[in-house]
């Protein structure tokens, strides 16, 4: 368990009860009454006892955070805790762990009421980002009401994380003029990776990888498949994360944000149905590529993304064998559809 650093606070019983302690001991020492020193010794005793036991619970527990796959803004979730008891014999009570984002606790807590020896408990707690972003968790604190609830008594544990949160993505709506058969019109060519077209007999040259054994063992020929190309199902997104002004104002960052989820949605969806997609913007390009491991870079990158004051072109040039879509957080219409040469 790194970091040693412990805090005490009183609870409002702790107050009363030492407030009460010390009443006590003032008419102790002043009559000299013994019934008066029992009792106060019976009180530093709950005291003393209190201090200790809570240190035991804190002692050698181990904590780590599970954190999801994705995290998109706007959405809760759910950020895995778990917590091992190290000690050999004496089992942990009452412990409470707070997650620490920059130093600052988030306010969500997680409650073990008991973690035997050597033991590893888990639990989770809900939480939600607004903003996409990258966010630095710094550790934990640790801390124990045991066993009279009279102090509270914490230990910062150091634990460093980053989670990327990816901006949020919507159902995809059409918008204005825009068809929905955008990328997906066959080519008229084939190919190894499209739609598959027809079967057709093997000849000398031919990739073996395309041969279709079940139907060639069915009629004892070897034939192989023949796919369309695909070259009509590839989308090009074009973001343009170019502000004018260097402060802008909440309006404004909203829009970017907005335009921003757009690419995003646009992104998952056509990776959804198939297809190859490409990110470009003015500081970067992703792609293109297919699949929901590409989605992760272009969700990555879109979470990391910055608006730039300088008037730079785009990372790539729309000069591709597809179609080109371009998301501007400033201009009326947010989608244009565009022919690539």
């Amino acid at each position: 368990m790194a970091g040693r650093r412990r805090k005490l606070q009183f609870t409002r019983e702790g107050k009363y009860f030492v407030a009460l302690t010390l009443g006590i001991g003032f008419a102790a020492i002043n009559t000299g009454n013994n019934l008066l020193y029992l009792v106060l010794g019976m009180m530093l005793a709950f005291i003393i006892g209190s201090g200790v036991l809570s240190d035991i619970s804190l002692w050698s527990l181990d904590v780590s955070r599970r954190i999801p796959d994705r995290i998109f803004a706007g959405r809760p979730f759910l950020m895995g805790i778990n917590l091992k008891n190290s000690k050999r014999r004496f089992s942990s009570f009452s412990i409470e762990v707070e997650d620490l984002l920059a130093g600052e606790t988030l306010d969500k807590k997680c409650y073990f009421l008991k973690v035997p020896s050597g033991r590893t408990q888990h639990t989770s707690y809900r939480h939600a980002f607004e903003r996409r972003g990258l966010y630095r968790f710094s550790g934990f604190r640790v801390s124990t009401k045991f066993p009279f609830a009279m102090f509270r008594k914490s230990r910062t544990v150091t634990c460093a994380s980053e989670v990327i949160v990816f901006p949020a993505i919507y159902p995809l709506l059409p918008p204005p003029g825009y068809s929905a058969e955008v990328g997906d019109r066959p080519e008229g060519k084939l190919d190894r990776r499209g739609e598959f077209y027809a079967l057709r007999d093997y000849v000398d040259g031919d990739d073996p990888r395309d041969i279709h054994w079940r139907k060639s063992a069915r009629i004892g020929q070897l034939v192989i498949r023949q796919h369309e190309t695909q070259m009509g199902r590839r989308i090009a997104i074009f973001l343009d994360n170019h502000q004018h002004d260097p402060q802008p104002t909440k309006e404004q960052i909203a829009r970017q944000e907005r335009a921003v989820s757009q690419a995003a949605s646009m992104a998952a969806h056509y990776l959804r149905v198939g297809y190859v997609v490409r990110l470009v913007t003015r500081t970067a390009a992703v792609g293109p590529g297919s699949g929901q491991a590409h989605l992760t870079q272009i969700l990555r990158a879109l979470a990391l993304l910055e608006f730039t004051g300088e008037d730079r072109p785009y990372a790539a040039p729309a000069t591709w064998a597809g179609e080109c879509i371009f998301v501007s957080p400033s201009g009326s219409t947010a989608f244009k559809n565009v022919r690539a040469a």
